[in-house]
């Protein structure tokens, strides 16, 4: 079977080594595994994994950065027929307890230590006072790799297309975290014609900076280049002189990325000392992009291909995707159009975009309510943005239905922030919108009215907020006043604050 061809993730793992046995398929440091040798570690760790029970549908969560080891875990548990669940390495204890209850979760990876932070620590505190957690066993992905693999079975379970191949989890206008359902179906059907838009081919080296608990990372990156023959390198935490270092020794082709990561290195003042003659493509997207910025890569870099693409988890992560030979402006302005077999339109009384197709969720896990909030019953997905399609079928994002903003690629919901906010003892009211940074793109903006005879410290909330959510998502800016504008049936009225 050709990997193109693969529509299951094992499959698509055995094909890869048939096809590009020698071919590099992931350099992480010191560590460089061929195709072959990539399929023979993810047999191992899921042979280790059905030593302990693992099979058809079971959840098992990983809890770290980008590496070769989590590569194989994701494959390994898919293999094994279990259905993976990546953690963002940015949660706190709490917030990664809550996905791992919520999801069902039996065994769980990480990476303790990872940047100073204990998950372990965390989560024995978030646990506390939860002692039916359901985590029958957390294993550290460095410290026991060796130890888990030693005892191993044949894997017995059959994987289908259609079964479920991973939860990513995403919040809402609720504040709590839903898990997508993803078939393998979708995370290789979808992934073909992504990686074809891309120009991806066998050969390319593909730097990963994205994290892997992201659709982004994991099927635009570890998905797509297995389906293509690419080589993985992936990268824990995005440091620009570093990510330099490994594009000039590596000899990176292509390096998708959200807009910040660009200007960091075309600003980086020793830009010019590293040798980026390889780089050839660049994908982005997730929030506006300024038009200097893409003729920029394509002018100072010489990048052949510059696109930007749109979608949601619940989409897969892809929807709409620019076309290799639009132009600049194209590229800034809009988020090209809908995927081949993929349907996109706007509503004509809401403006709300609307996806359908293969690449639409199954619904969210154990949530049917949700679900049907979010596919209605012709299927459409409804995404909460808003926004135009010009006579060409490309779209433009203009607004959000959800509040949603995007913190450097990362989605921020005011809705969970608010709620920590909530607790504080000096608060009566919060309302938080997402502000520009020029570095970020957007960052949030809490605006917060005192209890009465208090006066909050603006330092404190900071803290407060830094203890109990991840960096991205706490305001980096707290305003206070007397009281929240409303309109006439009370809602908050947060076009206002976003004027201010």
């Amino acid at each position: 079977m050709e990997p193109l061809a693969a529509r299951t993730i094992p499959d698509l793992v055995l094909a890869g080594a048939a096809r590009h046995g020698e071919r590099e398929a992931i350099v992480d440091g010191p560590v460089r595994l061929t195709y072959a040798q990539l399929a023979g570690e993810v047999a191992r760790f899921a042979g280790a994994l059905a030593a302990r029970g693992v099979g058809k549908g079971d959840r098992v969560a990983i809890w770290a950065p980008n590496s070769w080891r989590w590569i194989v875990a994701a494959l390994g548990i898919v293999t094994a027929g279990g259905v993976m669940v990546p953690l963002n390495t940015r949660l706190k204890g709490a917030e990664a307890a809550y996905i791992l209850r919520r999801s069902g979760t039996r065994l769980l990876f990480v990476q303790d230590g990872f940047l100073g932070n204990s998950y372990v620590a965390a989560l024995r505190k978030a646990w506390e006072e939860e002692p039916d957690h359901g985590v029958e066993a957390i294993v550290d992905l460095v410290a026991d790799w060796d130890a888990f693999a030693q005892t191993r079975t044949d894997v017995a379970t059959a994987v289908d297309p259609d079964d479920l191949a991973d939860l990513f989890f995403t919040s809402g206008t609720t504040g709590r975290p839903k898990g997508a359902m993803l078939t393998h179906r979708q995370s290789t059907e979808l992934y073909v014609a992504w990686s074809e838009l891309a120009g991806l081919t066998a050969g390319d080296r593909y730097l990963l900076v994205n994290p892997c608990s992201h659709t982004f990372g994991y099927k635009a990156g570890v998905i797509a280049c297995l389906l293509r023959g690419a080589t993985i390198v992936p990268q824990p935490v995005f440091d620009v002189e570093e990510t330099l270092r490994i594009v000039a020794a590596e000899r990176i082709t292509v390096l998708p990325g959200p807009p910040t990561l660009y200007t960091s290195i075309l600003d980086h003042p020793r830009r010019t000392e590293f040798d980026l003659s390889s780089l050839r493509v660049a994908i982005t997207g997730a929030t506006t992009v300024p038009v200097v910025m893409i003729e920029r890569l394509r002018e100072e870099l010489r990048l052949a291909t510059v696109l930007t693409a749109y979608g949601l988890t619940e989409s897969c992560g892809t929807a709409t995707m620019c076309r290799p030979d639009d132009d600049p402006q194209t590229v800034a302005t809009t988020c090209g159009a809908a995927v081949p077999g993929v349907e996109v339109r706007v509503d004509e009384t809401t403006g709300e975009v609307l996806v359908r197709g293969y690449n639409v969720m199954r619904g969210y896990f154990e949530d049917p309510a949700a679900t049907a909030d979010a596919v209605d019953a012709d299927g459409w997905l409804h995404t909460g943005d808003v926004g135009v399609l010009d006579e060409r079928g490309y779209l433009r994002i203009t607004d959000r239905l959800k509040d949603m903003f995007i913190v450097g690629g990362f989605n921020a919901y005011p809705a969970e922030i608010e709620q920590v906010l909530a607790r504080h003892p000096a608060l009566a009211e919060v309302a938080v919108i997402g502000a520009p940074d020029d570095r970020l793109g957007e960052v949030a903006r809490a605006f917060v009215v005192p209890r009465a005879g208090v006066t909050p410290d603006v330092a404190e909330l900071s803290e407060y907020c830094k203890q109990r959510l991840a960096n991205y998502k706490v305001p980096r800016e707290f305003v206070i006043i007397p009281e929240l504008p409303r309109n006439a049936s009370g809602k908050v009225l947060k076009t206002s604050l976003r004027s201010r």
